[in-house]
């Protein structure tokens, strides 16, 4: 199961879930809040996240799903794993983490600058891939956005979207991390958004934690680079055979 980050959408993982699906059933969600899901959801906890992905497990009936999350859909995909753990076989993060004790309080209102930075709409899909970084990332990001009056705007609400942070800019989950007792595989990018004393004291916690850096990758490295981590997630899954 694909978990996407903040301001994402389900197909982020296209490209990742067409390699993957000649060998295993692939799952991808709009969580809520973002996409095709509601999106003005009153609960934007992180337990409400969770249930979320519990919810659609028990609904498709997956058997010990994998789950691969990216950013907050890491984290999310990590809280899960420590709430339930007879339910998931592995864990893969990309560009995630439980966060530091000392998490950065303005965490919140920055993503709040940059999302008020965005256009209200796009003229065009051309405009909207340029602004929203260009090459695979930018239209990655555009493929999230959605016609309204012959223009393109987001699918997300801003509010909802700081809101959904507002428990990861309070206190460390650093306890949930540690309750994590399935394989796990943590895949950075070379320009990382955890910081490296993060990624230490997650490896010294669960030292079995396999991990890697992708070379010439920023945060989105699901979109750079799907070919390399594709090859990194089969190699894991079929490690855990």
């Amino acid at each position: 199961m694909f978990l996407h980050g903040l301001a994402g959408h389900a197909g982020e993982w296209d490209v990742l879930a067409r390699m993957l699906s000649c060998r295993y059933r692939v799952v991808a969600v709009d969580q809520r809040g973002h996409g095709a899901s509601e999106r003005l959801p009153r609960d934007v906890s992180r337990a409400a996240y969770v249930a979320d992905v519990i919810a659609v497990v028990d609904q498709l009936a997956l058997q010990r799903p994998v789950l691969v999350g990216q950013s907050l859909g890491g984290h999310t995909a990590m809280l899960a794993a420590a709430a339930h753990p007879g339910l998931v076989r592995a864990l893969a993060l990309v560009e995630a983490g439980p966060g530091g004790p000392d998490p950065n309080p303005h965490g919140p209102v920055d993503i709040g600058r940059w999302l008020d930075s965005w256009p209200t709409h796009f003229p065009s899909r051309e405009a909207a891939v340029a602004f929203l970084g260009g090459g695979p990332v930018g239209e990655g990001w555009a493929a999230g956005l959605e016609e309204r009056d012959g223009r393109l705007g987001p699918r997300f609400n801003r509010d909802v979207m700081v809101r959904s942070l507002a428990e990861n800019a309070q206190r460390s989950f650093l306890r949930e991390w540690t309750q994590v007792d399935c394989p796990t595989l943590v895949v950075l990018a070379q320009s990382s958004f955890i910081p490296a004393q993060e990624v230490d004291e997650m490896l010294r916690l669960r030292p079995s934690t396999t991990s890697m850096s992708i070379p010439a990758t920023g945060h989105d490295l699901h979109l750079e680079q799907p070919a390399v981590l594709h090859a990194a997630l089969l190699d894991f899954l079929e490690g855990l055979a």
